[in-house]
């Protein structure tokens, strides 16, 4: 793993451990051999901890699980729900703008490039930082969510008032054990169309982090997106 190790010195202080583990060299090595046969991989290694880079511990504000990166050419970059440069904005991502504009008045952006959202706090952390082409869940179970669920530990008894989008069950899951006496967990179904409708659109999410991180005197954050 060491090759594909690109990591602000904050979070490779707090997380050393995890990479000293077995699991870590199991992975590592999955890796390497999906790569030996030819496989095509998003990110590119260099990104896939590109969410940690974007975003030190201290500064954290929010953080929005993902699942995993998308599996199309030129759209992953580290970064949960966001797709690089001027590529066509993801169906979830764009419920997720539609949302943004409903609840603060946002207006909705020309790209899905979410990289200034990572700059003022917002970490944006995907289950698995790696997936195959076109294989949707492909790197799922090989190490990656043990291994994100020690960022999530981390940042959980880390650090204090930080705002906890879980949306889906598989994020609400791994957001479990989030602190709530200390932290705030806001809950909704995915932003997916299959069930955006059920609950997302309306959950008032970016307003209540807002309102939360004002109330325990941290800045809140700026969601726009300037193009």
């Amino acid at each position: 793993m060491s090759s594909e190790i690109r990591l602000r010195s904050e979070w490779l202080s707090l997380l050393k451990g995890e990479f000293e583990q077995p699991y870590m060299s199991r992975l590592s090595a999955f890796l390497r051999a999906e790569k030996a046969a030819g496989k095509t991989i998003y990110p590119p290694a260099g990104q896939f901890f590109a969410a940690l880079e974007a975003t030190p511990p201290e500064a954290v504000k929010v953080v929005v699980l993902g699942q995993d990166p998308y599996h199309g050419p030129g759209q992953a970059h580290g970064l949960s729900f966001s797709v690089q440069g001027r590529q066509r904005i993801p169906p979830s991502l764009r419920n997720i703008f539609r949302e943004l504009h409903d609840d603060i008045g946002m207006p909705v952006p020309p790209h899905g490039d979410l990289s200034q959202w990572a700059e003022r706090g917002v970490l944006l952390l995907n289950s698995a930082l790696s997936v195959e082409h076109g294989a949707a869940g492909s790197h799922q179970g090989h190490g990656w969510e043990r291994f994100t669920d020690a960022v999530i530990a981390t940042v959980n008894e880390g650090a204090s008032s930080v705002v906890f989008m879980l949306w889906g069950a598989q994020a609400q899951k791994k957001g479990a054990a989030v602190d709530r006496a200390r932290h705030c967990v806001l809950s909704a179904p995915h932003p997916s169309p299959l069930s955006a409708h059920r609950g997302f659109l309306g959950c008032r999410h970016f307003s209540q982090a807002n309102a939360f991180l004002e109330a325990n005197q941290r800045q809140p954050v700026d969601w726009s997106l300037s193009s």
